[in-house]
């Protein structure tokens, strides 16, 4: 069965691989450094739709002209409710998008909110399986997350919120009612995997992104977030980080001040772009400049 499908449209520029996956190709028309990435992969938050991812793939247009783009996006209940075959099957037409032995500076990840990353996490291991290899990135940026390490009551409030994000101007007067019923099969999910032994879907996406079988040691990562975000707290975001160093990646933060969950691009467009441009010149010339 599917659940929340992406609705069908036109994205100018952009071929349908899929009703997840779009893609365009670089622009021949512009110079491009030679350490700039040939590929480009946008994980859209959360049910975001196409317009609003787009703007993302618009400024890395900016940045990086002549990179093919691949974009992502995120339907949150399709994730939920499918098992982790098909959340690969979903996430294989990337994996045929990023070319077959490319070099390891050839792409750069983009994955916003925990719902981008779970499913970068499904196209990581989607490739891995395919190519017997880790997917050839070079950095992997990280907007508003990770976050939810546990299931606990203000976790569940705050995916609640989430998760009916697009309803609150619409239908203001079901959003209580939407959150409510989301808190209470949050509870019901939760302890049917505690009795049956399985791991949350999202927990898996957080440890699978410190973990060395699906992430290769050469990725650097950029976590870009800030402390007035509502739906991830900046403290899980910082622990990740902190984990990540840790265990052998190299890692930096670019912390914003005042804007919410995935709007700091919107807020602060010069600071977020510098951020990206300067992490990619790093993580290709393997300077080592972490900060937090």
């Amino acid at each position: 069965m599917i659940f929340n499908t992406p609705k069908s449209f036109a994205l100018p520029g952009f071929r349908a691989l899929s009703d997840q996956v779009f893609v365009r190709p670089g622009s021949v028309d512009q110079e491009a450094s030679a350490s700039d990435p040939d590929t480009i992969i946008i994980y859209g938050w959360g049910d975001a739709s196409a317009k609003h991812v787009v703007k993302f793939a618009d400024g890395y247009r900016r940045l990086f002209p002549r990179a093919k783009q691949v974009i992502v996006l995120s339907p949150m209940l399709r994730l939920i409710f499918s098992k982790q075959r098909r959340r690969l099957e979903y996430m294989m037409p990337v994996v045929e998008a990023v070319e077959y032995g490319a070099g390891e500076n050839s792409t750069l990840v983009h994955a916003m909110s925990h719902t981008g990353l779970t499913y970068y996490a499904a196209t990581a291991y989607a490739y891995q399986r395919a190519r017997n290899r880790f997917l050839p990135h070079r950095l992997l940026v990280l907007d508003s997350a990770p976050g939810y390490t546990h299931v606990t009551p203000s976790s569940l409030i705050r995916a609640s919120r989430s998760l009916t994000l697009k309803m609150s101007g619409k239908f203001p007067g079901a959003v209580a009612a939407a959150r409510i019923a989301y808190f209470v099969i949050g509870c019901v999910t939760d302890m049917f995997l505690r009795i049956m032994g399985w791991e949350n879907i999202g927990c898996w996406s957080r440890r699978a992104a410190n973990n060395e079988k699906y992430e290769a040691k050469e990725a650097r990562r950029l976590y870009m977030y800030s402390k007035e975000d509502d739906i991830i707290p900046w403290d899980e975001i910082e622990l990740h980080l902190a984990e990540a160093r840790d265990r052998g990646w190299e890692a930096e933060a670019e912390l914003f001040h005042g804007s919410g969950h995935v709007g700091h691009m919107r807020q602060s467009p010069e600071q977020y772009w510098t951020a990206v441009g300067s992490a990619w010149r790093r993580a290709v010339e393997g300077v080592d400049e972490a900060k937090l």
